[in-house]
């Protein structure tokens, strides 16, 4: 006989077709052992996409557990009801983007908010619910066991989020090159092999008059620059192609958001450049050195950021109070993102270099016990700031300079991922320096450290020959 499903099963006597939702959070005692109380007017909040579950100190009413929405006016209320209870400090997860508009809004009514770590105050196995978890927190801000999370001031913050969709603007229009690129492969024209980009000056320019309605490849390859390398005939050639109707359509759709996507990046770095100038100076732009000496010559880079009516490298200089450009590896672009992260006080956010680089995870995470190291690996964290070194690291693999060989001879001994971890580590105390002290770079400091390896390569080298046979006399280069 066929078993019955679960569905045609009859109901118990007395049981409710659904379960109630309650409006209120039901207020449970915590079970934890008392600790000492360190912040006496400390809160906790538990933050969701839809709700959020406040608690207040044990005792200070009748209800210490409240459910809050999210809309703004439910934020206001969560604000009045904490400051009608006398509460002054509040400690919540930084959980997805939730948390920012609370954030905002209870730093804005004049109380220290504790933004945390989740993984600080993972929460003991089996209590783990929406009322136990804002009165763990509570229970731990209020014994002053959490410590809160870097945040840059509001300021800085407006900076950072530009920057950052800055950076998706730069994606979306290099997605659209992508698909320029694909419509004219499938016509078979090759303007992407005999000219080195097909956004520069003679691409758009023959692109546009493709648009228009020009097909004779004679007169195309005349819109080149004279400065391209490609000969007459070869862009002759590779302007011969089959003019399709559907592929001419998405070419056209295509560098219409190319165009959009750069008039959105001007946009972007007009107010970028109207928030800098609000920033405080620490130094005056007309004291700033020349552009560093290995700066790439010429034009500027196609999405590097540019400021209407000044250098980015000088507005920086004046901000930051030293040039940290003159590092290799940290361009304008990045010392930029640097700032909007890390604002130019690096030393109220950070007491030590120490304290600074692990932050970043650029530190080992040695796991020791017994006396023995059981795990000795870098926490596996992703941090835009570490990104930023390691990315600029690995600029550094051809760069001439006391840093490139750094990461060479790192490289060349633990690989190229331990090289970018030491180079990006490296680099990052060098900001760290420059910024807290406002010195300027000084490459000459790395000369006694590169006579030290140049002295062990020559022992080496000596032993070696030693080994087979020969003799090494040192006599002088002539060039």
């Amino acid at each position: 006989m066929a078993a019955r499903s679960r569905k045609s099963r009859p109901r118990p006597a007395g049981r409710p077709a659904t379960r109630p939702r309650p409006t209120t959070a039901p207020s449970t005692p915590a079970d934890t052992p008392a600790l000492p109380v360190v912040e006496p007017n400390a809160a906790g909040l538990d933050i969701g996409a839809t709700s959020i579950y406040a608690a207040l100190p044990p005792g200070r009413t009748p209800e210490p557990v409240r459910v809050f929405r999210t809309f703004t006016a439910d934020l206001h209320a969560l604000a009045d009801w904490l400051v009608e209870h006398q509460i002054t400090t509040v400690a919540l997860e930084s959980t997805g983007v939730f948390w920012i508009p609370v954030f905002q809004i209870l730093e804005q009514r004049g109380l220290e908010v504790c933004l945390v770590n989740p993984r600080h105050v993972k929460h003991p196995r089996g209590r783990k619910s929406d009322v136990s978890d804002p009165q763990w927190l509570q229970q731990l801000h209020a014994a002053g066991l959490l410590q809160p999370s870097f945040r840059p001031p509001d300021a800085l913050c407006a900076i950072r989020t530009l920057l950052r969709y800055r950076d998706d603007l730069v994606t979306q229009g290099a997605t659209q090159i992508q698909h320029m690129q694909k419509a004219l492969s499938q016509m078979n024209l090759h303007l992407q092999h005999v000219l080195s980009d097909i956004t520069g000056v003679s691409g758009l320019r023959i692109l546009d008059a493709i648009l228009a309605g020009e097909r004779d490849p004679e007169k195309l390859a005349l819109l080149r620059d004279q400065n391209v390398k490609a000969s007459q005939a070869d862009v002759v050639a590779a302007l011969t192609g089959d003019w399709r109707p559907e592929h001419l359509f998405v070419l056209r759709q295509a560098r219409e958001h190319y165009r959009y996507f750069q008039s959105q990046l001007a946009a972007c770095d007009a107010e970028v450049a109207r928030l800098l100038a609000a920033l405080d100076g620490q130094a005056d732009p007309k004291d700033a050195p020349l552009p560093p000496k290995n700066a790439p010559r010429g034009k500027q880079r196609k999405n590097q950021i540019r400021l209407p009516e000044t250098d980015l490298r000088v507005e920086l200089f004046r901000i930051l109070g030293t040039d940290a450009t003159q590092v290799p590896g940290l361009g304008p672009a990045t010392v930029a993102q640097l700032l909007s992260e890390l604002g130019p006080h690096l030393k109220e956010s950070f007491a030590t270099v120490g304290r600074f680089t692990s932050w970043q995870g650029l530190c080992p995470d040695p796991k020791k016990s017994g006396g023995r190291t059981l795990r000795d690996q870098k926490r596996g964290v992703k941090h835009r700031v570490g990104q930023l070194f390691r990315e600029a690291a690995q600029s550094l693999h051809a760069s001439q300079t006391a840093l490139g060989e750094f990461y060479r001879r790192i490289r060349s001994r633990w690989g190229g991922k331990a090289a970018v971890a030491a180079t990006a580590h490296k680099l990052a105390r060098i900001f760290y320096h420059l910024v807290t002290t406002k010195q300027a770079y000084d490459e000459s400091v790395f000369a006694e450290a590169t006579a030290r390896h140049d002295q062990r390569r020559l022992k080496n080298l000596r032993k070696t020959l030693r080994q087979l046979g020969y003799d090494m006399v040192p006599r002088p280069c002539v060039s």
